[in-house]
């Protein structure tokens, strides 16, 4: 097990990249934090199963280590999520009372805001959000993600490409109007 002062490093090095990898995945904060912390006790607890020689070589395989379990995390969770929604869809009443409706909040932006990407790929489905997630946002080539995810190279190459003109359709739409 580790000391309490290298878990606190490890928390302060990698809790935001984890965060924001597992948000990209998931699109819920709280679920994102939950998800980021599981890794890191994960890793800090479990640190015995981990004897990695010291210098950079070591920071990266934690990084990669933390990474994968991460993602791999919130893919769970978000498979987690879909079938506890589809549970509670099938149990669902009729209409809900009133002060259940979603409020919208309008605001003026650019066409091509920030928050307007952010929205249309909150707005793929699953596993197009995933592989736009993990190339465009974290960087990863399509062997990492094979190796991730248990696809393969080909299947992901093609989820890519279809997502890419998803949010070409979607975006395109949006400044058109």
């Amino acid at each position: 097990m580790m000391t309490r002062e290298e878990s606190i490093k490890i928390y302060n090095t990698y809790s935001r990249k984890l965060f924001n990898i597992s948000f990209r995945i998931v699109g819920d904060s709280d679920l994102a934090e939950e998800v980021m912390q599981d890794t890191i006790l994960k890793f800090v607890t479990g640190r015995g199963l981990f004897i990695l020689p010291a210098g950079a070589d070591r920071e990266r395989k934690e990084g990669a280590w933390l990474t994968k379990t991460c993602v791999r995390a919130s893919i769970d969770a978000l498979r987690k999520k879909k079938r506890e929604r589809l549970f509670l869809d099938e149990y669902a009443v009729e209409e809900a009372p009133e002060y259940f409706a979603p409020v919208s909040i309008e605001r003026e932006e650019s066409p091509l805001s920030v928050e307007k990407v952010k929205s249309a790929i909150r707005g793929l489905p699953g596993p197009y959000r995933l592989i736009v997630t993990l190339v465009l946002m974290e960087g990863l080539d399509y062997e990492e993600i094979s190796e991730l995810t248990g696809e393969s190279e080909g299947t992901l190459r093609t989820r890519f490409s279809r997502a890419r003109k998803m949010l070409a359709e979607r975006l395109g739409d949006d400044t058109e109007s």
